[in-house]
């Protein structure tokens, strides 16, 4: 008979959330593979487990070469149970791969549930919540970042985002450029962890704040879309939208047709209202 994968849930800052099953788990396994080796060390210990199983390390740079080795052992009746950092295995974590390798071999797949930073940043966003979408991590470099988010301009759905304490001015500021700086956001610091903060508002604001700098695990939560019809759109806002895309690297030629593609709109408009402004810019002082 086959083995199992088992994807553990593990607490993303309060140790006391960590799921009653997972100290089970942990304790009868017949190996555990682990993102990082010395943070497990130091959730069996609060646990207070004792692991009986092989422990190997299983992270983004061995999650290729390690995931043969793992299958192998679940092909042979292993109990393989697979836990991160903080959070759900897979999500923006190791894992995808060790689950799609299971799965096409037929292998039991099954999960400890437990804290999930992105379901805890939506809740407490204030934010719609029936309807989102997670975006995880967003390209480092300007160019793709920014074209990322025009992908997502018209995303309807509430959107969560994943970033770096060191790059969230910068992401804000480029969020503010391609979705407006009034669209309501909520930054989410340390969730869960002693100096756990909730930060609401426009994101030209929230770009503001987060220019003076800002540390720790950062969840971005950004309010959807709004249904708009082709009247609600002034000249302005067309222009700004067919800058935005230039700027990502599309030839004004495709930027016009997008733009008014998605707005409902006759490619002339939106290119009429291009020229005027650059008219106005060359008549200005």
């Amino acid at each position: 008979m086959t083995g199992t994968l088992v994807l553990a849930g593990t607490p993303i800052g309060d140790i006391a959330d960590a799921p009653p099953r997972l100290a089970a788990e942990l304790a009868g396994a017949d190996v555990i593979a682990a993102e990082d080796t010395r943070r497990l060390r130091r959730l069996t210990q609060a646990l207070d487990v004792q692991l009986s199983g092989r422990v190997v390390s299983y992270f983004e740079g061995n999650e290729s070469a390690r995931t043969p080795e793992l299958v192998e052992a679940l092909t042979g009746g292993a109990r393989v149970l697979l836990v991160t950092d903080a959070g759900m295995p897979s999500v923006s974590d190791p894992g995808y791969r060790l689950v799609a390798a299971a799965v096409e071999k037929d292998i039991r797949v099954t999960a400890v549930p437990g804290p999930s930073a992105v379901l805890t940043a939506l809740a407490l966003s204030g934010l719609p919540v029936d309807r989102f979408c997670f975006e995880g991590f967003l390209p480092r470099k300007a160019g793709e970042r920014l074209s990322r988010l025009r992908e997502a301009e018209g995303e309807r759905r509430t959107m969560v985002f994943f970033e770096a304490p060191h790059r969230l001015d910068d992401t804000l500021a480029a969020m503010a450029e391609v979705f407006g700086d009034q669209r309501r956001a909520a930054v989410c610091r340390e969730l869960t962890k002693t100096y756990e903060e909730i930060r609401r508002g426009p994101l030209g604001e929230l770009a503001a704040w987060a220019a003076e700098g800002v540390r720790g695990e950062i969840t971005v939560v950004v309010e959807g879309a709004p249904e708009k019809g082709a009247e609600d759109l002034d000249a302005d806002e067309l222009v700004r939208r067919v800058l935005v895309r230039e700027e990502a690297g599309e030839r004004r030629k495709e930027a016009i047709a997008a733009v008014a593609a998605h707005a409902g709109l006759p490619k002339r408009e939106v290119f009429d209202a291009v020229v005027a402004a650059k008219n106005a810019t060359r008549r200005a002082p």
